[in-house]
């Protein structure tokens, strides 16, 4: 069984984020009602002392008897400091000096200033001190200690500590179950996102994420579920792609060995029947120098390879010069192929023969996918750029296919693609071509009706101007 290393990590951290909280929380309450405590204790008993000095000071003879009850009544305890610096009852007795008393305070008290301190007994009990010195006239005659016991305020303060303990304890418990079961749900979907990839790594990519969350992770597993959609579509068509590639190989590499065998046998009956073959060769030699061509410049694309000769480019001139080279193969099929070309239209900066090159396969495409009908190259200025379409009247393309004709090794219409030929190439290398030359591509199609691929690039000045062609 497999550690949940994630959630683990996460309720640790929370867990220890809760304690530091907790015990922060504990100290902060603790310190609060003691500190609330002693003032209380120290304003009451500084009262006390008070009122008990300013009897002693009224000289009535039953003053003793009135402080002992009214001591009793506080729950206090009072002893007299006489000028001497002895400590005696309030009967009069003389009494051993008590724990508390300090011959500091006793020198303090008979000078006439007030003490205040805190003190304990030897089993630990707490005691708050208050010396109040007893003037007559403008000197000290005697002093008062009143003394208040600690032991109650203790005793609460021992029960809410108890009490913090408790609750803090529960709300550990609690937020510990809390913390396991959202660490739990939080890790969740990182884990499965952790054996989704292992599963893309293994090459498995037909596997998908269940995403029933609209957060970031949520956003996670959309893109690792996209991601493994590419993958098994780039799988698919690298699929297709060699099955096509050795189709296409192996078509033209036949042709070649089969007429070159029968010339080389002399099996052949007339000159009429040798042109034949030798026309054959030829033209079986051509499809596999594009297919090669092909190849090769998809090598270099991956490897970022491609370097282009730029130049100011008149596009009247390279759609006439391709237009020329593929009026063959429209004649062929009986396709009437049209040029619009319009007046005023400036050079662009690119490449010569990547320019032609991307005239070409879009020209054998729009030939390749047309039956019936025309093929239509046109050339504007529209505001700032440079439009290049080419358009014809084929099968055209579904909306489904379109976001993926640009792909490396994608082919529409899978069933039909052998029947068309092609390598599922030329689409993705115009793309790559175009934008290396500062331009972008956009196709509009529907299917039975045809298809444009329009290029577009954005208009540049030259020496100041641009540059213009009648």
């Amino acid at each position: 069984m497999s550690i949940n290393r994630i959630g683990l990590k996460l309720g640790a951290a929370v867990i220890v984020l809760m304690i530091v909280i907790l015990v922060s929380s504990g100290f902060a309450v603790n310190r609060l009602f003691t500190n609330f405590y002693d003032a209380q204790m120290r304003d009451n008993t500084q009262g006390i002392a008070d009122h008990f000095t300013t009897m002693a000071e009224s000289g009535d003879p039953s003053v003793q008897t009135m402080i002992r009850n009214f001591a009793e009544f506080s729950d206090v305890k009072v002893f007299w400091l006489n000028a001497d610096g002895q400590i005696l009852t309030l009967s009069g007795a003389k009494l051993t000096n008590p724990s508390f008393v300090r011959v500091r305070d006793t020198q303090r008290l008979l000078s006439g200033h007030p003490v205040e301190f805190m003190s304990s007994d030897a089993s630990g009990n707490r005691f708050y001190v208050v010396g109040k010195p007893i003037k007559a006239g403008s000197s000290t005659r005697s002093a008062l200690y009143i003394v208040s016991s600690m032991k109650k305020i203790d005793n609460s303060l021992l029960r809410l500590r108890n009490l913090l303990m408790l609750s803090g304890l529960g709300a550990f418990l609690l937020a510990l179950g809390m913390i396991l079961i959202m660490s739990k749900l939080l890790s969740r979907p990182l884990l499965q996102m952790q054996k989704m990839t292992e599963k893309m790594a293994n090459g498995n990519w037909d596997a998908r994420l269940r995403v029933g969350s609209r957060d970031e992770i949520g956003m996670l597993g959309h893109s690792i579920n996209d991601l493994a959609a590419s993958l098994q579509r780039y799988r698919d068509t690298r699929r297709a792609f060699f099955s096509n590639i050795s189709h296409e190989l192996r078509t033209p590499v036949t042709y070649l060995q089969g007429y070159a065998k029968v010339l080389a046998d002399g099996l052949v009956e007339s000159d009429k029947e040798e042109k034949q073959y030798i026309s054959i060769i030829y033209q079986e030699s051509v499809r596999l120098e594009h297919l090669i061509n092909d190849l090769f410049d998809l090598s270099k694309m991956e490897e970022g390879q491609i370097k282009l000769t730029l130049e100011w480019l008149d596009l009247k001139e390279i759609i006439k010069t391709a237009v020329r080279k593929v009026k063959l193969k429209a004649e062929k099929k009986r396709l009437s192929l049209q040029m619009d070309l319009h007046d005023r239209v400036p050079d662009i900066r690119g490449d010569r023969r990547r320019m032609e090159q991307v005239l070409l396969n879009l020209l054998e495409n729009a030939i390749r996918y047309t039956e019936k009908g025309s093929v239509l190259v046109r050339l504007v200025r529209h505001e700032e750029a440079t439009v290049l379409s080419v358009s014809d009247t084929g099968i055209g393309i579904s909306k489904e296919e379109l976001p993926y004709i640009f792909e490396r090794f994608y082919r529409v219409e899978k069933s039909r693609a052998r029947k068309y030929g092609g390598t599922g190439l030329g689409l993705s290398i115009v793309k790559k071509y175009v934008e290396m030359q500062g331009g972008t591509v956009q196709v509009d199609s529907e299917p039975g009706t045809g298809t444009t691929f329009t290029l577009i690039f954005p208009q540049e000045k030259k020496l100041g101007k641009d540059r213009i062609n009648p």
